[in-house]
């Protein structure tokens, strides 16, 4: 399939594409790219260095990834309705260290979701650069595991942070933004909205953006959007000269992203993402990517209702869009133990905690699984119920390799009719 001269290497390739190919990646920031995406990414664009932006690069020879940003670029602007993209960040934590170092100063207060109740580590994590170079405050879920928004407000009015992350890696519902928006100004705090989850359901329609309320906008390019690892930084406003000194003021934020990019962080771009992350931008316009982003939606609750209905606890009691956490305490297994008993079964997903999680993170309570890469595959509501079905197998029978095996075998035989993207 790859010709490959390193036969080590191309090997080693093959098993995990086989590995994907005969199991059900359910990890809900996987997804599965198109080949046209694939095609980018392996392209000569990787040769070429190009410090800088379009029109103002370091390096000649540019004329042809000028026009290779600018695409992916426009096709952001339009996609998301914003008028600045940034689309150089190698990935989602730069992107996001880019937005502290453009907005705030080391020291300065900030506020995230704690990792632990469904936020990411670069949201303020006190071992994170975002919790050591910064004086971060964190908040959490209330015991329902909803946001708890008055929690949020009265640690503005205490706290008083300068900025403020707004995002997850662990939360099935809903983000209310002009209720954010409103927490935020209680301190005129920079609101950042980290979507790197939900992008995709975003611009499918299926969850409410949060342009028009968040000052800066970040995302990954490779979860629900379905494209390559990368990330792109979102915002409203009009670049400035290069040259010029420019305040902290929202309508100097793109100029003050650009810079925290290059020269602040990064050198030149990984030309080769850009390009796959335009085809992504290109395929994500289109009404098929709309239908793709709602059936994810219907997957997940689909799935949720069955395990609910299965004696399984999940956290707020279901989903709002890609992902499920499991509380998995009353069915006597950890995470860990499942995430193994799954991954024999050829169920791919990940052990996490729930909050308020008694256990430590490295052998939580819960485990998070998620929809997008199985909607990829074209799977829809049937087939969910029946993967509910095997989830409860697999987890009730964790100890019994008898019944793991079979059900691997029977787990490839479906996925073996649903090929990914690359084998259609």
């Amino acid at each position: 399939m790859y010709g490959m001269k390193d036969k080590a290497i191309e090997k080693l390739i093959q098993a995990e594409a086989k590995r994907q190919f005969e199991g059900l990646e359910m990890i809900p920031s996987e997804n599965h790219t198109s080949t046209d995406v694939l095609k980018a990414l392996g392209s000569r664009l990787t040769d070429k260095y190009s410090e800088g932006y379009p029109g103002k690069r370091y390096y000649g020879g540019c004329e042809f990834v000028d026009q290779v940003e600018n695409l992916a670029r426009d096709r952001a602007k339009k996609l998301f309705g914003v008028d600045h993209a940034n689309v150089q960040p190698y990935s989602g934590s730069p992107a996001n260290l880019a937005v502290y170092f453009a907005l705030v100063d080391p020291g300065d207060t900030v506020m995230g979701m704690h990792l632990y109740y469904g936020g990411h580590m670069t949201h303020g994590l006190k071992v994170n650069f975002s919790g050591t170079l910064y004086h971060s405050v964190q908040y959490h879920t209330g015991k329902d595991g909803y946001l708890d928004y008055d929690e949020m407000a009265g640690m503005v009015t205490k706290e008083k942070p300068k900025l403020i992350f707004v995002g997850a890696t662990a939360y099935p519902r809903i983000f209310d933004w002009k209720k954010l928006r409103d927490i935020a100004d209680l301190n005129k705090a920079w609101l950042v909205a980290d979507i790197s989850h939900i992008a995709g359901l975003v611009v499918g329609g299926v969850h409410p953006s949060p342009v028009g309320f968040a000052d800066v906008i970040t995302t990954t390019t490779h979860k629900t959007l379905r494209g390559p690892r990368g990330a792109m930084i979102l915002c409203n406003g009009n670049p400035s000269s290069p040259l010029k000194a420019v305040e902290r003021k929202a309508e100097n934020l793109p100029t003050l992203i650009d810079r925290a990019i290059i020269p602040g962080l990064q050198g030149g771009p990984h030309n080769h993402q850009t390009a796959a992350i335009a085809v992504a931008l290109g395929e994500a316009a289109t009404p098929e990517f709309k239908a793709y982003a709602k059936q994810i939606v219907k997957n997940a609750q689909t799935l949720a209702k069955e395990l609910a209905g299965k004696g399984y606890n999940l956290v707020t009691g279901g989903t709002d869009n890609h992902l499920l956490l499991i509380d998995l305490t009353n069915k006597k297994i950890i995470g860990a133990e499942a995430e193994a008993a799954l991954g024999k079964a050829g169920i791919t997903v990940n052990k996490n905690t729930v909050p308020f999680d008694p256990r430590p993170p490295f052998s939580p309570s819960g485990i998070r699984m998620g929809t997008p890469a199985l909607t990829t595959r074209g799977m829809k509501e049937s087939e969910m119920v029946q993967v509910a079905e095997w989830i409860d197998t697999a987890i009730t029978h964790s100890s019994d390799e008898k019944i793991l095996n079979k059900l691997s075998n029977d787990i490839k035989t479906l996925a073996k009719q649903f090929p990914l993207p690359s084998d259609k």
